[in-house]
């Protein structure tokens, strides 16, 4: 304890602040070599680890993530299979601090899990990004439809 004690007051003296303690575990629990295999994948242009692959979904909410994209109209979707290797799995978690899979990723920035892609598809954002990142072609903004109760 006292070393504790000792480390932070040098640390403060030298205006610098300790890092949280989940900080120091998190840093430890993803390897050089899962980190650099995750750095690697999400230079993507869309990327998603889950549990399985685009053709075989391994779990309800990978396939739920694929089901939107493909409504969407994309069609390659870059995928990482975390159940095909242990370090990925844990280390995807803690190289966002996101505690769940699938996640999602365009252009290098985590956008979220499941939940997170169907909040955006039901409010439109996902179609935006994926046309604003060029993931989509932008003529596939669709105009609103007309009012069919609407005469002119």
């Amino acid at each position: 304890m006292f070393r504790n004690v000792l480390k932070k007051t040098a640390l403060l003296a030298q205006g610098a602040r300790a890092a949280p303690a989940h900080q120091l575990i998190a840093a430890r629990l993803i390897t050089a070599n899962a980190k650099a295999k995750i750095d690697s994948a999400v230079k993507s242009p869309l990327v998603v680890f889950m549990k399985g692959t685009p053709e075989e979904p391994m779990c309800g909410f990978s396939r739920a993530v694929v089901q939107i994209l493909q409504m969407h109209g994309v069609d390659k979707i870059v995928s990482v299979d975390c159940l095909q290797d242990p370090e990925i799995r844990e280390g995807i978690k803690e190289y966002t601090d996101w505690p769940t899979i699938p996640q999602v990723y365009v252009k290098g920035e985590f956008i979220g899990g499941c939940d997170v892609m169907v909040q955006m598809h039901q409010s439109g954002e996902l179609h935006e990004l994926l046309v604003k990142e060029k993931i989509l072609p932008s003529e596939s903004i669709s105009e609103p439809e007309a009012d069919p109760k609407s005469k002119d």
